[in-house]
């Protein structure tokens, strides 16, 4: 792709706030010969590119704003491919602005969000699951997040996509070609190699598909509900496994009477913990109500904590409560509460009803804690390619064109089944060709770029 150099543009790249070092980035064309404008130091238009020269940056009148490091690039060895000029700065917001003044007073305009990665996107850098994973990078906040953006951003799938993409276009030509001779029954594009090559393509696609419950669990945290019978412990669990008191906790049962939320980072996961009202007959409209959300919120979550008071807990209503537990489909862990008051033989009776692993904790004494954390990591069942940095999909767009392409390959396999004709043939990989297209971006629109964009931060 050829590169290009646009108006140029100049943002705060550093958090906003006061700080040490602030870094305004300015890209585009003129960019270097511009802030040399405002620098007093060596001539920035004769440096090399990566290559950093302390100096002043100064008001129209001379006067001194502030003393700078200033960073060149040039083209096509920068983020964008263009001429860029980095400037670190005291990160005093007075400085800060004084400098982007000067700098919009000599033709520079603000950036947009995320307008240096679309630039990047624009020019070739990457292609647009990369750009969205600058994106994701930046806003990982567990190791796990971080690992799967770091993946996209080098290639990921994206890569293998376009070189299948490439393939499956020289097909469709082919069978677009047969259509110019209907009526001379001819066959350009051997069927056998075709079906052949949407297969492979279909194997990419399918563990692609299937890891984005995993990656979006990764992305946005695993809603971990926590539910039971009132006075089961719950708010005493939450407080305990976030070490601090987020619920009320009182001997009176119902004292939770609305959703109560927080996050827990277990081995780089991202739980987002929901402690909930006890799940029992309601004794008043607003426990109603909080028994209600209790129950939404238990068909919403991806992973259930059922906790249950091992001393009051009666053998006909566990095993009903477990059964409710099971019939929800969700996966789930059985957690005993109060073990210091529990005798070794109703541990044993209940846990022959269960007929599984019980996880035993005293939660008002901080007891198996870290066998329950162990638990929750272990339910979530992270892919391996998480651990070993494999692509996993996190963003659902890229999941809407990965399942799409997928539909419209197993149409065209279909159509081959039972003989189609080209033109009915083509019209489906047609489709397969849309999706892979918009999906790395080969394909776009300016309304599809803003979107994704727009979601950056200023800066980047």
């Amino acid at each position: 792709m050829t590169t290009y150099q646009l108006e140029p543009i100049a943002a705060l790249a550093t958090a906003p706030g006061i700080g040490a070092i602030a870094v305004i980035r300015v890209s585009g064309e003129r960019s270097i010969e511009i802030t040399n404008q405002l620098f007093y130091g060596k001539n920035l238009t004769e440096q090399a590119s990566h290559t950093a020269h302390f100096g002043t940056i100064r008001n129209a009148d001379g006067s001194i704003i502030d003393e700078v490091l200033i960073t060149v690039f040039r083209a096509p060895k920068s983020f964008t491919k263009e001429d860029v000029v980095e400037i670190s700065c005291h990160g005093s917001e007075f400085i800060i602005q004084q400098i982007l003044r000067r700098l919009m007073a000599e033709g520079v305009r603000l950036a947009r969000p995320g307008e240096f990665t679309q630039r990047a996107f624009l020019n070739g850098q990457f292609d647009l699951v990369q750009a969205e994973a600058v994106a994701d990078l930046i806003a990982s906040d567990s190791d796990a997040s971080h690992r799967a953006a770091l993946t996209q951003l080098r290639g990921g799938f994206s890569k293998q996509l376009k070189e299948l993409r490439q393939q499956l276009i020289d097909f469709v030509a082919l069978v677009e070609l047969e259509l110019d001779f209907g009526e001379e029954d001819v066959e350009f594009a051997h069927r056998d190699q075709l079906r052949q090559l949407m297969l492979t393509i279909r194997r990419v696609l399918h563990p692609l598909i299937d890891s984005f419950s995993t990656g979006n669990a990764i992305k946005n945290g695993v809603p971990t509900v926590i539910v039971g019978k009132p006075n089961a412990g719950k708010s005493t669990l939450l407080n305990a496994l976030l070490n601090e008191e987020k619920a009320i906790v009182s001997d009176i049962p119902g004292t939770t009477r609305d959703v109560i939320e927080d996050e827990l980072f277990i081995e780089g996961i991202r739980f987002r913990l929901i402690d909930t009202a006890g799940l029992r007959q309601a004794t008043d409209q607003i426990e109603a109500i909080g028994i209600e959300r209790t129950q939404q919120k238990m068909r919403d979550a991806a992973l259930v904590i059922y906790l249950f008071d091992g001393r009051n807990s009666q053998p006909d209503e566990f095993q009903l409560a477990i059964n409710e537990i099971r019939a929800s489909g969700k996966p789930y862990i059985l957690v005993g509460n109060k073990l210091d008051a529990i005798s070794d033989e109703t541990r044993q009776t209940l846990e022959a009803i269960a007929d599984e692993k019980v996880v035993w904790i005293s939660a008002a004494r901080h007891t198996h804690l870290d066998e329950l954390k162990s638990a929750l990591s272990a339910r979530v069942r992270l892919d391996a390619a998480v651990q070993t940095g494999s692509a996993v999909v996190t963003n659902s767009r890229h999941y809407a064109h990965l399942t799409g392409t997928d539909n419209a390959l197993a149409q065209a396999i279909d159509g081959l089944d039972s003989g189609v004709t080209p033109d009915w043939l083509a019209m489906d990989l047609r489709v397969a060709l849309q999706h892979l297209g918009e999906l790395t971006g080969e394909i776009t629109t300016d309304d599809l770029l803003d979107s994704i964009f727009s979601k950056f931060c200023i800066g980047k």
